[in-house]
């Protein structure tokens, strides 16, 4: 990643009318290629994060959340609409060969979103770090730092130079506000700072792996600072902090190579290591300190922070509110999650099914995974409670399960019923 400077051109902030004091402020904390195991409050044995831990401590924590679509674009998307990728339309992180990626924009550009409903109710919208969608203002964010760009150039200075434009715009403003902060980690480069790095760096252990450990630690930091600043000026009380990750991670070893990543049971793919990430949702005197282990997704994620700031979900949005179950008034009233998987640089881009390579859902602790696009590859079943790495695929003798399964997910998003 080219080096990117931070002026005072790169962030943009507008005034906006002061809304009723009581409506509670959103930091919505967004990792990036972080793996779902990787992290003190999930049990990691050598990653540190003190800071996100701590918040886990007091805050309701969902360790079986999931994201639909395990691939960054089509992720963020998801979380900023609250719809799966064969709603929203974004279905991959490039446009087909000789496609502008201007043409794509308009996707989230005319979605409904976070930012541009809570903006009729009051609010202000700040987007930060990962952003893929050209301008802030196409996702409906009233200020931000990203106008154009793959990733979201300008706005990926946050977080490795600091939280500064995050706290600039707080302070630049009143009323409530909603904040994305996505930094672009502890996604590669691997460059933590070396006091760090040197942590993790050990006899026996694989270089790339000890760098990836220290940005999990560097991102974490990042946090505390936000959480910090929350707490020194008073805003704690009346803020939701929401964290998830876009994608899993599980870092390849050895000497590198070109797409390496890939072949990890990783990021785009449908195994546990690609589509889960715990979640975490902490608001003072609503949520419940605790560990719930309902079935999330992160289609779950904008009709909750909608409902906790008074705004009603668009019809678009089917995802659960998740508000009850963090208040610890009984589990949520779900019996699956469900998955897509598409290529990483689309076919067509009017066409989501074209582009789809799997599916996948999770019922209780069983796991199913089919093939998409003609493919005649054996389906995979897996036992999560006895198997949580899915290493046996117990289909072969479990065909009532897997039929079932399936026909969950046909139910769920049939893409031939359903192509526009």
């Amino acid at each position: 990643m080219r080096c990117l400077l931070l002026t005072a051109a790169a962030v943009f902030f507008t005034s906006f009318p002061i809304a009723a004091a009581e409506k509670p402020n959103v930091l919505m904390i967004v990792g990036d290629d972080w793996g779902w195991t990787d992290f003190g409050f999930m049990g990691h044995r050598t990653v540190r994060t003190p800071h996100l831990d701590k918040l886990a401590a007091d805050s309701a924590v969902f360790p079986n959340a999931y994201t639909p679509t395990s691939l960054c674009r089509a992720s963020l998307a998801t979380l900023l609409t609250g719809q799966f990728a064969h709603q929203h339309r974004i279905c991959c992180n490039d446009p087909p060969q000789g496609v502008d990626r201007s043409e794509m924009l308009p996707f989230l550009k005319n979605s409904p979103t976070i930012p541009r409903l809570l903006k009729e109710s009051g609010y202000r919208s700040f987007q930060s770090g990962k952003f893929w969608e050209g301008h802030f203002s196409n996702g409906g964010f009233t200020d931000g730092m990203t106008t154009k760009g793959r990733h979201g150039d300008e706005g990926l200075v946050v977080g490795r130079q600091g939280v500064k434009p995050v706290t600039d715009f707080i302070e630049a403003g009143k009323g409530p506000w909603y904040i994305w902060y996505a930094p672009m980690m502890p996604h590669l480069p691997h460059n933590p700072p070396e006091r760090l790095l040197k942590k993790y760096q050990q006899d026996g252990r694989d270089p790339r792996l000890a760098a990836y450990y220290a940005m999990c630690e560097w991102t974490d930091e990042t946090v505390g600072e936000l959480m910090k600043y929350l707490d020194d000026h008073k805003l704690a009380d009346n803020t939701i902090v929401l964290f998830v990750v876009d994608n899993g991670w599980v870092q390849s070893q050895g000497q590198a190579k070109s797409g390496d990543q890939f072949l990890t049971r990783s990021k785009n793919t449908p195994y546990e290591g690609g589509v889960r990430t715990p979640v975490i949702l902490h608001w003072p005197g609503h949520t419940k300190s605790g560990t719930y282990e309902d079935l999330v997704s992160t289609v779950d994620i904008a009709p909750t922070l909608l409902a906790a700031c008074g705004v009603a979900p668009t019809k678009e949005m089917t995802g659960a509110n998740l508000l009850d179950v963090a208040a610890g008034k009984g589990p949520l009233k779900r019996s699956a999650v469900f998955g897509e998987i598409y290529i990483h640089t689309a076919l067509k881009l009017d066409d989501p099914a074209v582009n789809l390579t799997h599916r996948w859902v999770r019922q209780g602790d069983w796991k199913l995974i089919v093939s998409a696009g003609g493919k005649t590859v054996e389906p995979e079943l897996f036992d999560l409670k006895n198997d949580p790495y899915e290493k046996k695929n117990v289909a072969p003798g479990n065909d009532a399960t897997v039929a079932r399964l399936t026909k969950l997910m046909q139910d769920e998003w049939n893409p031939i019923r359903v192509k526009k």
